[in-house]
Protein backbone atom coordinates (compact mmCIF):
# COMPACT_ATOMS: atom_id res chain seq x y z
CA UNK A 1 0.00 0.00 0.00
CA UNK A 2 1.44 3.43 -0.90
CA UNK A 3 0.85 6.66 0.98
CA UNK A 4 -1.87 7.93 -1.35
CA UNK A 5 -3.91 4.77 -0.78
CA UNK A 6 -3.48 4.65 2.99
CA UNK A 7 -6.17 7.07 4.12
CA UNK A 8 -9.09 5.66 2.09
CA UNK A 9 -8.19 2.06 2.95
CA UNK A 10 -7.75 2.87 6.64
CA UNK A 11 -11.07 4.71 6.79
CA UNK A 12 -12.86 1.93 4.93
CA UNK A 13 -11.50 -0.70 7.32
CA UNK A 14 -12.41 1.41 10.35
CA UNK A 15 -15.95 1.75 9.02
CA UNK A 16 -16.30 -2.00 8.51
CA UNK A 17 -15.18 -2.64 12.08
CA UNK A 18 -17.38 0.10 13.49
CA UNK A 19 -20.41 -1.27 11.63
CA UNK A 20 -19.75 -4.70 13.13
CA UNK A 21 -19.64 -3.07 16.56
CA UNK A 22 -22.67 -0.83 16.04
CA UNK A 23 -25.30 -2.60 18.14
CA UNK A 24 -24.59 -3.56 21.77
CA UNK A 25 -27.41 -6.10 21.76
CA UNK A 26 -26.40 -7.74 18.48
CA UNK A 27 -22.73 -8.02 19.41
CA UNK A 28 -23.40 -10.72 22.02
CA UNK A 29 -27.14 -11.45 21.96
CA UNK A 30 -26.91 -13.77 24.96
CA UNK A 31 -24.28 -11.79 26.81
CA UNK A 32 -20.57 -12.55 26.77
CA UNK A 33 -19.80 -15.76 28.69
CA UNK A 34 -17.02 -14.23 30.78
CA UNK A 35 -19.34 -11.59 32.22
CA UNK A 36 -18.48 -8.70 29.89
CA UNK A 37 -21.95 -7.28 30.40
CA UNK A 38 -21.16 -6.96 34.10
CA UNK A 39 -18.31 -4.55 33.32
CA UNK A 40 -19.79 -1.91 31.00
CA UNK A 41 -17.75 0.91 32.54
CA UNK A 42 -14.39 -0.58 31.48
CA UNK A 43 -12.53 1.48 28.90
CA UNK A 44 -10.18 -1.42 28.24
CA UNK A 45 -12.59 -4.30 27.74
CA UNK A 46 -16.16 -3.08 28.16
CA UNK A 47 -18.81 -0.93 26.55
CA UNK A 48 -17.03 2.30 27.47
CA UNK A 49 -14.15 1.42 25.14
CA UNK A 50 -16.39 0.64 22.19
CA UNK A 51 -18.35 3.81 22.93
CA UNK A 52 -15.14 5.80 22.55
CA UNK A 53 -14.72 4.47 19.00
CA UNK A 54 -18.22 5.60 18.04
CA UNK A 55 -17.83 8.97 19.76
CA UNK A 56 -14.63 9.69 17.84
CA UNK A 57 -16.19 8.64 14.54
CA UNK A 58 -19.18 10.89 15.20
CA UNK A 59 -16.91 13.80 16.18
CA UNK A 60 -15.21 13.66 12.78
CA UNK A 61 -18.38 13.16 10.76
CA UNK A 62 -17.67 9.53 9.90
CA UNK A 63 -20.19 8.05 12.31
CA UNK A 64 -23.54 8.99 13.78
CA UNK A 65 -24.35 10.22 17.27
CA UNK A 66 -27.28 7.82 17.65
CA UNK A 67 -24.88 4.87 17.59
CA UNK A 68 -22.53 6.64 19.96
CA UNK A 69 -25.43 7.38 22.31
CA UNK A 70 -26.49 3.73 22.37
CA UNK A 71 -23.02 2.72 23.46
CA UNK A 72 -22.75 5.56 25.97
CA UNK A 73 -26.01 4.37 27.50
CA UNK A 74 -24.59 0.86 27.70
CA UNK A 75 -21.42 2.18 29.31
CA UNK A 76 -23.25 3.88 32.19
CA UNK A 77 -25.65 0.99 32.75
CA UNK A 78 -25.80 -0.31 36.30
CA UNK A 79 -23.83 0.76 39.35
CA UNK A 80 -20.78 2.88 38.53
CA UNK A 81 -17.66 2.35 40.63
CA UNK A 82 -16.42 5.40 42.46
CA UNK A 83 -14.32 3.38 44.89
CA UNK A 84 -10.83 4.55 45.72
CA UNK A 85 -9.36 2.03 43.26
CA UNK A 86 -11.33 3.42 40.30
CA UNK A 87 -9.02 4.69 37.57
CA UNK A 88 -8.85 6.18 34.11
CA UNK A 89 -9.52 2.73 32.64
CA UNK A 90 -12.43 1.79 34.90
CA UNK A 91 -15.27 3.38 36.83
CA UNK A 92 -15.98 7.05 37.42
CA UNK A 93 -12.75 8.47 35.87
CA UNK A 94 -13.10 6.34 32.74
CA UNK A 95 -16.67 7.51 32.24
CA UNK A 96 -15.71 11.12 32.95
CA UNK A 97 -13.06 10.88 30.23
CA UNK A 98 -15.52 9.26 27.82
CA UNK A 99 -18.44 11.62 28.49
CA UNK A 100 -16.18 14.64 28.13
CA UNK A 101 -15.26 13.49 24.63
CA UNK A 102 -18.96 13.38 23.77
CA UNK A 103 -19.92 16.55 25.64
CA UNK A 104 -17.17 18.70 24.11
CA UNK A 105 -18.56 17.94 20.65
CA UNK A 106 -22.29 18.00 21.34
CA UNK A 107 -22.96 19.92 24.55
CA UNK A 108 -24.97 16.91 25.78
CA UNK A 109 -24.55 14.89 28.99
CA UNK A 110 -23.65 18.02 30.98
CA UNK A 111 -25.35 17.06 34.24
CA UNK A 112 -24.02 13.52 34.42
CA UNK A 113 -20.58 14.75 33.39
CA UNK A 114 -20.57 17.29 36.22
CA UNK A 115 -21.25 14.51 38.74
CA UNK A 116 -18.56 12.30 37.22
CA UNK A 117 -16.05 15.16 37.24
CA UNK A 118 -16.71 15.94 40.91
CA UNK A 119 -16.40 12.29 41.89
CA UNK A 120 -13.19 11.91 39.87
CA UNK A 121 -11.60 14.93 41.53
CA UNK A 122 -12.60 13.69 44.98
CA UNK A 123 -11.17 10.22 44.50
CA UNK A 124 -8.01 11.69 42.95
CA UNK A 125 -7.43 13.76 46.07
CA UNK A 126 -8.00 10.69 48.24
CA UNK A 127 -5.43 8.79 46.21
CA UNK A 128 -3.00 11.71 46.46
CA UNK A 129 -3.36 11.85 50.23
CA UNK A 130 -2.58 8.14 50.49
CA UNK A 131 0.45 8.53 48.24
CA UNK A 132 1.88 11.40 50.26
CA UNK A 133 1.48 9.42 53.48
CA UNK A 134 3.46 6.60 51.86
CA UNK A 135 6.17 9.05 50.82
CA UNK A 136 6.25 10.52 54.32
CA UNK A 137 6.99 7.02 55.62
CA UNK A 138 9.84 6.63 53.13
CA UNK A 139 8.34 3.45 51.66
CA UNK A 140 8.54 2.25 48.09
CA UNK A 141 5.42 2.71 45.95
CA UNK A 142 2.93 0.01 45.08
CA UNK A 143 2.34 -0.27 41.35
CA UNK A 144 -1.27 0.85 41.63
CA UNK A 145 -0.22 4.14 43.22
CA UNK A 146 1.54 5.72 40.27
CA UNK A 147 1.05 3.63 37.12
CA UNK A 148 -1.06 4.65 34.14
CA UNK A 149 -3.73 1.98 34.13
CA UNK A 150 -4.54 1.95 37.83
CA UNK A 151 -2.83 4.94 39.33
CA UNK A 152 -2.08 8.62 39.50
CA UNK A 153 -0.23 8.88 36.19
CA UNK A 154 -3.46 7.88 34.44
CA UNK A 155 -5.53 10.26 36.53
CA UNK A 156 -2.94 12.95 35.85
CA UNK A 157 -3.21 12.39 32.10
CA UNK A 158 -6.98 12.80 32.36
CA UNK A 159 -6.92 15.94 34.50
CA UNK A 160 -4.21 17.56 32.37
CA UNK A 161 -6.25 16.98 29.23
CA UNK A 162 -9.55 17.90 30.88
CA UNK A 163 -8.56 20.97 32.88
CA UNK A 164 -5.10 22.13 31.84
CA UNK A 165 -3.52 24.12 34.65
CA UNK A 166 -6.31 23.61 37.20
CA UNK A 167 -5.46 23.07 40.85
CA UNK A 168 -6.09 19.33 40.72
CA UNK A 169 -3.66 18.97 37.80
CA UNK A 170 -0.96 20.84 39.70
CA UNK A 171 -1.55 18.65 42.74
CA UNK A 172 -0.92 15.52 40.71
CA UNK A 173 2.15 17.00 39.05
CA UNK A 174 3.51 17.96 42.48
CA UNK A 175 3.07 14.34 43.53
CA UNK A 176 4.85 13.07 40.39
CA UNK A 177 7.73 15.42 41.16
CA UNK A 178 7.92 14.01 44.67
CA UNK A 179 7.75 10.46 43.28
CA UNK A 180 11.09 11.08 41.53
CA UNK A 181 12.89 12.43 44.61
CA UNK A 182 15.27 9.99 46.36
CA UNK A 183 13.95 7.97 49.27
CA UNK A 184 15.96 7.40 52.45
CA UNK A 185 18.08 4.26 52.23
CA UNK A 186 17.44 3.99 48.49
CA UNK A 187 20.43 1.69 47.94
CA UNK A 188 21.12 3.16 44.54
CA UNK A 189 17.65 2.29 43.27
CA UNK A 190 15.28 4.90 41.85
CA UNK A 191 12.44 6.08 44.11
CA UNK A 192 9.83 4.52 41.80
CA UNK A 193 11.38 1.05 42.23
CA UNK A 194 8.64 -1.35 43.37
CA UNK A 195 9.05 -4.24 45.81
CA UNK A 196 6.65 -6.37 43.74
CA UNK A 197 6.46 -8.34 40.52
CA UNK A 198 5.07 -7.26 37.18
CA UNK A 199 1.48 -7.94 38.26
CA UNK A 200 1.78 -5.53 41.16
CA UNK A 201 1.82 -8.39 43.70
CA UNK A 202 4.68 -10.00 45.60
CA UNK A 203 6.26 -12.76 43.52
CA UNK A 204 9.19 -15.08 44.20
CA UNK A 205 10.68 -14.32 40.79
CA UNK A 206 10.92 -10.66 41.85
CA UNK A 207 12.01 -11.01 45.46
CA UNK A 208 13.97 -7.78 45.10
CA UNK A 209 11.24 -6.02 43.17
CA UNK A 210 11.81 -4.27 39.87
CA UNK A 211 12.10 -0.94 38.13
CA UNK A 212 9.53 -0.67 35.36
CA UNK A 213 10.24 1.39 32.23
CA UNK A 214 6.92 0.71 30.51
CA UNK A 215 4.02 3.06 29.92
CA UNK A 216 1.24 0.83 31.22
CA UNK A 217 2.78 0.10 34.62
CA UNK A 218 6.05 2.00 34.79
CA UNK A 219 7.81 5.33 34.96
CA UNK A 220 7.38 6.19 31.27
CA UNK A 221 3.76 7.15 31.92
CA UNK A 222 4.80 9.64 34.59
CA UNK A 223 7.51 10.93 32.23
CA UNK A 224 4.98 11.41 29.45
CA UNK A 225 2.47 13.24 31.66
CA UNK A 226 5.08 15.54 33.19
CA UNK A 227 6.55 16.29 29.76
CA UNK A 228 3.14 17.11 28.33
CA UNK A 229 2.56 19.48 31.24
CA UNK A 230 5.82 21.30 30.50
CA UNK A 231 4.89 21.51 26.82
CA UNK A 232 1.60 23.13 27.85
CA UNK A 233 3.43 25.71 29.92
CA UNK A 234 2.51 24.49 33.40
CA UNK A 235 4.89 25.95 35.98
CA UNK A 236 5.03 23.45 38.83
CA UNK A 237 8.07 23.70 41.10
CA UNK A 238 10.59 20.98 40.38
CA UNK A 239 8.84 19.64 37.29
CA UNK A 240 11.76 20.08 34.90
CA UNK A 241 14.14 18.48 37.38
CA UNK A 242 11.79 15.52 37.78
CA UNK A 243 11.72 14.93 34.03
CA UNK A 244 15.51 15.15 33.95
CA UNK A 245 15.86 12.59 36.76
CA UNK A 246 13.65 10.08 34.98
CA UNK A 247 15.51 10.66 31.72
CA UNK A 248 18.86 10.11 33.43
CA UNK A 249 17.70 6.70 34.69
CA UNK A 250 16.18 5.62 31.39
CA UNK A 251 19.36 6.76 29.62
CA UNK A 252 21.37 4.55 31.97
CA UNK A 253 19.43 1.52 30.77
CA UNK A 254 19.01 2.38 27.11
CA UNK A 255 20.42 -0.41 24.95
CA UNK A 256 21.44 -0.89 21.33
CA UNK A 257 23.35 1.69 19.33
CA UNK A 258 22.74 4.97 17.54
CA UNK A 259 21.01 3.19 14.65
CA UNK A 260 18.78 0.93 16.75
CA UNK A 261 18.32 2.16 20.34
CA UNK A 262 15.88 0.38 22.64
CA UNK A 263 14.80 0.30 26.26
CA UNK A 264 14.13 -2.83 28.33
CA UNK A 265 10.65 -3.26 29.74
CA UNK A 266 11.96 -3.57 33.28
CA UNK A 267 15.12 -3.85 35.34
CA UNK A 268 15.63 -6.36 38.15
CA UNK A 269 18.21 -6.37 40.98
CA UNK A 270 20.51 -8.78 39.16
CA UNK A 271 20.73 -6.40 36.21
CA UNK A 272 21.41 -3.51 38.57
CA UNK A 273 24.24 -5.50 40.16
CA UNK A 274 25.78 -6.49 36.84
CA UNK A 275 25.00 -3.28 35.00
CA UNK A 276 24.00 -5.35 31.98
CA UNK A 277 20.83 -6.22 30.08
CA UNK A 278 20.87 -9.26 27.81
CA UNK A 279 20.05 -8.48 24.18
CA UNK A 280 17.46 -11.26 24.29
CA UNK A 281 15.42 -9.04 26.62
CA UNK A 282 14.68 -6.55 23.84
CA UNK A 283 10.90 -6.25 24.30
CA UNK A 284 8.34 -6.45 21.56
CA UNK A 285 7.40 -3.05 20.14
CA UNK A 286 4.13 -2.96 22.08
CA UNK A 287 2.57 0.10 23.69
CA UNK A 288 2.59 -1.35 27.20
CA UNK A 289 6.28 -2.25 27.53
CA UNK A 290 7.98 -1.63 24.20
CA UNK A 291 8.94 1.10 21.77
CA UNK A 292 5.35 2.11 21.00
CA UNK A 293 5.10 3.65 24.45
CA UNK A 294 8.62 4.25 25.74
CA UNK A 295 9.87 5.99 22.61
CA UNK A 296 6.89 8.35 22.58
CA UNK A 297 7.55 9.22 26.24
CA UNK A 298 11.19 9.92 25.37
CA UNK A 299 10.17 12.07 22.40
CA UNK A 300 7.83 14.11 24.60
CA UNK A 301 10.58 14.53 27.19
CA UNK A 302 13.01 15.68 24.52
CA UNK A 303 10.52 18.23 23.22
CA UNK A 304 9.75 19.44 26.76
CA UNK A 305 13.42 19.81 27.70
CA UNK A 306 14.49 21.32 24.39
CA UNK A 307 16.75 18.31 23.82
CA UNK A 308 16.85 17.52 20.08
CA UNK A 309 19.25 14.60 20.61
CA UNK A 310 16.68 12.86 22.81
CA UNK A 311 13.97 13.47 20.22
CA UNK A 312 16.20 11.99 17.51
CA UNK A 313 16.98 8.92 19.63
CA UNK A 314 13.29 8.29 20.28
CA UNK A 315 12.33 8.68 16.64
CA UNK A 316 15.25 6.53 15.52
CA UNK A 317 14.08 3.76 17.87
CA UNK A 318 10.62 3.73 16.31
CA UNK A 319 11.93 4.06 12.77
CA UNK A 320 14.30 1.12 13.30
CA UNK A 321 11.37 -0.94 14.57
CA UNK A 322 9.14 -0.04 11.64
CA UNK A 323 11.89 -1.03 9.20
CA UNK A 324 12.72 -4.35 10.88
CA UNK A 325 10.55 -7.26 9.65
CA UNK A 326 11.74 -9.41 12.54
CA UNK A 327 10.44 -6.88 15.06
CA UNK A 328 7.15 -6.49 13.22
CA UNK A 329 6.72 -10.26 13.12
CA UNK A 330 6.89 -10.30 16.92
CA UNK A 331 3.73 -8.18 16.97
CA UNK A 332 1.00 -10.28 15.31
CA UNK A 333 -1.88 -9.06 17.47
CA UNK A 334 -4.16 -6.26 16.27
CA UNK A 335 -4.70 -4.31 19.51
CA UNK A 336 -3.52 -1.06 21.03
CA UNK A 337 -1.85 -2.63 24.06
CA UNK A 338 0.03 -5.61 22.71
CA UNK A 339 -0.39 -5.29 18.99
CA UNK A 340 0.04 -3.47 15.71
CA UNK A 341 -2.59 -0.81 16.39
CA UNK A 342 -0.55 0.51 19.31
CA UNK A 343 2.61 0.75 17.22
CA UNK A 344 0.71 2.30 14.32
CA UNK A 345 -0.92 4.97 16.44
CA UNK A 346 2.15 5.79 18.52
CA UNK A 347 4.22 6.07 15.33
CA UNK A 348 1.59 8.30 13.73
CA UNK A 349 1.56 10.47 16.85
CA UNK A 350 5.36 10.76 16.80
CA UNK A 351 5.46 11.52 13.07
CA UNK A 352 2.83 14.22 13.29
CA UNK A 353 4.36 15.66 16.46
CA UNK A 354 7.58 16.70 14.75
CA UNK A 355 6.82 16.29 11.06
CA UNK A 356 9.09 13.26 10.76
CA UNK A 357 8.59 12.25 7.13
CA UNK A 358 10.69 9.08 7.52
CA UNK A 359 8.35 7.64 10.14
CA UNK A 360 5.30 8.77 8.17
CA UNK A 361 6.62 6.96 5.09
CA UNK A 362 6.64 3.64 6.97
CA UNK A 363 3.04 3.86 8.19
CA UNK A 364 1.37 2.55 5.02
CA UNK A 365 3.28 -0.73 5.30
CA UNK A 366 2.32 -1.18 8.95
CA UNK A 367 -1.28 -0.24 8.19
CA UNK A 368 -1.32 -2.88 5.44
CA UNK A 369 -0.10 -5.51 7.91
CA UNK A 370 -2.84 -4.52 10.34
CA UNK A 371 -5.52 -4.63 7.64
CA UNK A 372 -4.41 -8.14 6.69
CA UNK A 373 -4.48 -9.29 10.31
CA UNK A 374 -8.02 -8.00 10.75
CA UNK A 375 -9.26 -10.74 8.43
CA UNK A 376 -8.28 -13.42 10.91
CA UNK A 377 -11.35 -14.88 12.65
CA UNK A 378 -12.07 -14.60 16.35
CA UNK A 379 -10.99 -11.02 17.00
CA UNK A 380 -12.12 -9.60 20.33
CA UNK A 381 -14.26 -6.45 20.00
CA UNK A 382 -12.70 -4.57 22.93
CA UNK A 383 -10.73 -1.31 22.83
CA UNK A 384 -7.39 -2.16 24.41
CA UNK A 385 -6.67 -5.52 22.82
CA UNK A 386 -9.25 -5.87 20.09
CA UNK A 387 -11.10 -4.55 17.08
CA UNK A 388 -12.34 -1.27 18.58
CA UNK A 389 -8.77 -0.15 19.26
CA UNK A 390 -7.61 -1.20 15.81
CA UNK A 391 -10.51 0.72 14.30
CA UNK A 392 -9.61 3.86 16.27
CA UNK A 393 -5.97 3.71 15.15
CA UNK A 394 -7.01 3.26 11.52
CA UNK A 395 -9.65 5.97 11.77
CA UNK A 396 -7.11 8.42 13.16
CA UNK A 397 -4.57 7.57 10.48
CA UNK A 398 -7.23 7.98 7.81
CA UNK A 399 -8.56 11.30 9.03
CA UNK A 400 -5.18 12.67 10.18
CA UNK A 401 -7.31 14.62 12.64
CA UNK A 402 -5.75 15.98 15.85
CA UNK A 403 -8.16 18.20 17.81
CA UNK A 404 -7.49 18.66 21.53
CA UNK A 405 -8.22 17.06 23.88
CA UNK A 406 -7.19 13.78 22.35
CA UNK A 407 -8.81 10.35 22.56
CA UNK A 408 -5.38 8.80 23.20
CA UNK A 409 -4.97 10.66 26.47
CA UNK A 410 -5.69 7.42 28.32
CA UNK A 411 -2.64 5.89 26.59
CA UNK A 412 -0.42 8.86 27.64
CA UNK A 413 0.48 9.36 23.99
CA UNK A 414 -0.93 12.92 23.82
Amino acid sequence: MNATMTAPAALAAAKVLADLLADPDALWPGGRPDGWRAWPQSLAGGAAGIALLHVERARTGHGDWDTAHRWLTEAVRGEVSGAVNANVFFGVPALAFLLHRANSATGRYTRVLARLDAATTALTRTRLAQAHLRLDRGERPPMEEFDLIQGLSGLGAHHLSRYGDAEITEEILAYLVRLTEPLPDHGGLPPWWMNVGTTGALHPDYSGGHGNLGVAHGISAALAVMSQALLRGLDVPGLTGAVERVCAWTDRWRQGDDLCPWWPGLIDPEQVASGCVDADLHPRASWCYGASGTARAQQLAGLALGDPARVRTAETAVLATLRDPAQLDRLPEIGLCHGMAGLLHASWRMATGTGNAHIAAELPHLADRLLTALHRPGQDPELLDGAAGAALALHTLGTNHTPAPYWDTFLALA
